[in-house]
Parts: structure tokens; sequence; C-alpha cells
């Protein structure tokens, strides 16, 4: 008899995102003529540059002659990618890794999924709140969330993250066995500082704790202060997993490609004390269960680090951040309280008036005719604010901030 694993149905029968899309088609079948700007949008729109366009082109060509030709690639990776990730993401920071360390895949959600696979399902989660759902949503699956009530996991220790430690919660005084940080962070925008990131490595080693650090954004950064990798810090290889993405940084929701750094000194104990190298593990565990991204996406991301590549690139990222200034510079005319904007483009806003995430989310839909993202789809610690993206086109932004501002000033 096949059996079901009876943890996807621990899951809430409401789904947060499901509803959002519903409400969004059912105004759109009410008032039709509306046209509303979507801001929700957690997706790219700028089009690949032309330079990661013609290293496909060619590495599509490579497969069409034989001594070109590429089958099964290596399922950690091809070592030009991984070479050139070391050398322009890392090396450049005074990080050294070897090309063992680093593990392409297809993007950060599947890869923090995935790495569940080497963890016990007796491990204690932390998460900072808000928080991209995926970093709870694996560890349901894998038994390791416990009992869901009143909004929460009951074997999940929520991080307070608020205004009052300006969306970046310090270490708890008790140990938790795996903590997931994001910096700059999805959805606040909050960033850590290296003194900041400091206290967490220590934590981390007094408490055998492992941090799971998701760097997706920090191309974004603006600050010489706001550290890109965890390993800036002293101490972070024996403690934490990173991952990156080319989805933000380079536009590759289409694509997907990212990769996640395994440093060889980053050990886990077994239920009888023993410390296990998880590198060689991890190495293990993709030749079983992966056969590597594409040669055509790798291909494209090793474009990324061309110099025309990081021109353009440099070009588009820009383009989102000012995308977010100017929509921050015309709804700061407004009472409200905006954080976020700085090193990543999304904007952070609290409800006026107590007025709850949904609530407003639906009055900005129906009186604005723009679409925002509730706080409350990131948890609990979202409630009581919205998000609203930066990553469309310039007119959408100027429009959508002019929509808000006068919608707001009438109100």
């Amino acid at each position: 008899m096949a059996l079901l694993n009876e943890y996807f149905l621990e899951f809430p029968s409401g789904n947060l995102f499901s509803d959002i899309e519903r409400e969004i088609n059912t105004f759109k079948v009410i008032r039709p003529n509306a046209a509303p700007i979507d801001m929700g949008i957690n997706d790219v729109t700028i089009p690949l540059p032309s330079s990661i366009v013609e290293a496909m082109h060619k590495a599509v060509d490579d497969m069409s002659e034989s001594s070109t030709f590429h089958g099964y690639g290596p399922e950690q990776g091809y070592e030009f990618l991984r070479d050139a990730i070391i050398k322009n993401d890392f090396n450049t920071r005074g990080i050294h890794l070897t090309p063992n360390e680093v593990f392409i895949n297809d993007g950060v959600k599947s890869e923090v999924g995935n790495i569940g696979d080497i963890l016990c399902a007796d491990n204690t989660i932390g998460v900072v709140g808000p928080i991209y759902p995926i970093y709870i949503e694996s560890n349901v699956i894998s038994g390791r969330a416990g009992v869901f009530s009143r909004g929460k996991w009951s074997n999940v220790s929520y991080l307070a993250c608020n205004e009052s430690n300006g969306f970046t919660p310090m270490p708890p005084d008790t140990p938790i066995d795996i903590v997931y940080l994001c910096s700059p962070c999805n959805p606040t925008g909050a960033a850590y500082s290296k003194g900041q990131l400091k206290k967490w490595v220590d934590y981390a080693l007094k408490n055998n704790t492992l941090i799971l650090f998701d760097a997706s954004y920090e191309a974004y950064i603006q600050s010489p202060d706001i550290p890109h990798s965890i390993y800036e810090i002293r101490g972070a290889k024996k403690v934490a997993i990173e991952l990156r993405s080319f989805s933000r940084t380079a536009g590759f929701t289409g694509l997907r490609c990212g990769y996640t750094i395994i440093p060889k000194e980053l050990a886990v104990q077994t239920m009888e004390g023993k410390r296990v190298q998880i590198n060689s593990l991890w190495r293990r565990r993709q030749s079983v269960r992966s056969n590597g991204v594409s040669y055509v996406t790798q291909c494209a991301a090793a474009a990324t680090y061309s110099q025309e590549g990081q021109r353009q690139l440099g070009e588009t990222r820009e383009y989102y951040m000012d995308n977010v200034r100017l929509m921050r510079r015309t709804l700061s005319q407004l009472n409200l309280k905006i954080y976020g904007g700085e090193h990543v483009p999304y904007l952070w806003i609290k409800t006026p008036k107590g007025t709850s995430s949904w609530e407003f989310f639906e009055s900005m839909l129906y009186r604005a005719k723009v679409i925002c993202t509730p706080g409350i789809v990131f948890g609990p610690g979202g409630e009581g604010y919205v998000r609203i993206s930066a990553f469309a086109n310039r007119k959408d932004c100027t429009d959508a901030a002019a929509r808000i501002k006068e919608w707001l000033e009438i109100k």
C-alpha cells in the first residue's frame, strides 16, 4: 500500500497567495476597464541584456556540433561558472573558497527545501518574521515545523522583526538548531551590518547553530558598511550555508539559476555527538538527486561576470533602484511610515490607523487601482504592513505612486 507523506496535510487549508489572485481576478471582472497597476509583482520585468543573450545563443550553437556538444554536466555545476563565482563574488571581498564549495542549482526556493534532506527532523527552527514563506513551508513538508495554531507553528521560533529593532532582530537568549536569515530582506528591505551579523555568527558558534543565509539581493546593497556575504564575518564558514540567486541580480527568473556555498569547515552533529562535514554529504546528495543546471543556462550565468555583462546588469539594477526612490519620494509626502527602498527595490509600508494588511490591500486595489502584497502573506510578523515592489517599468511606478497619493489624500 502506498502511504502519503502526511506532513503535507499539515498545511492550512487556505492559501493567501491564491486568495490574492482570486481577489484581483474578481476586481477585473467587476471593473473590466479599470486597468490596475501591479506593484505586488515579485518578478523582474526588464529583458535579459544583450551580452547574456549572445552567450546563450553561442551555447545553443555549441549543442549543434559534435565537437562542442554537452550532455549531462557535473551535478555540482561546470567549473567555468564556479570559478567565475569565486573570483567575482568572493575573492573581491577577501573571501577564499574552492570550486568544490560552490554548488550550482536552479534557484534559492528549491534549494532551501533541498537542504532539509540532510538535516534531522528533530531540529528546532528559527525565522525572522516577516519572512519569505518557503523557509517555513519547506520545514512543514519535512516534519520539523510542528503543529499549526493561531497563525504560527509550534516548533518554530519567530524572531520579532519590527520597527523597534530596525527589522534586524538579534539572537535570542535560548539556543535554536537552524536559523534562517535574509539580508537584504524580502519583504522588509532591511540589511544586517557587520556588527549585527557578527553577533549571529558568535551565537551560532556558541550554540552549534546552523545559519542558512539568503543573500539573493546582495547586488542591490548601496552601503559599504553592509556585508554582501556572511563569510565576511570571521568564523562564519564553520556555521553558515549561503544561498544566492541570479533571478534578482541578473533577471534569471525565467532561466532558473542560483548557487549555494557549503564550506568544507562546516560540520553538523549526529545524535551520537559525532561531527560530520556537510560539504561531502551535500555533494553525495547532489549526485543522487540532481543532473544539474543546463549548459546553456550556466553559460548565460557565466556571462553575467563579463565586463559588458556587469555594466549592463548594473544599469538594470540601478533602473529598479531609481524606481523605488521615485516611489518613496512621492509617497513620503503622505502621512505614512515607509521602510525599505535603500538596499532592495521594495517598500515596506505600515498600514495607517491600525488597518489590517488585507483591508489595506483591498482598499488600494478598489480605490487606487494599484496591486500591492498584504504583509500577512509573509507570516504573522507582516500583519499591519504591505509590500510594494519596484521591479516594474518606470511608467507603472510613477503612475502607481501618483494613484496611491491621490487616493490617500482624498481618504
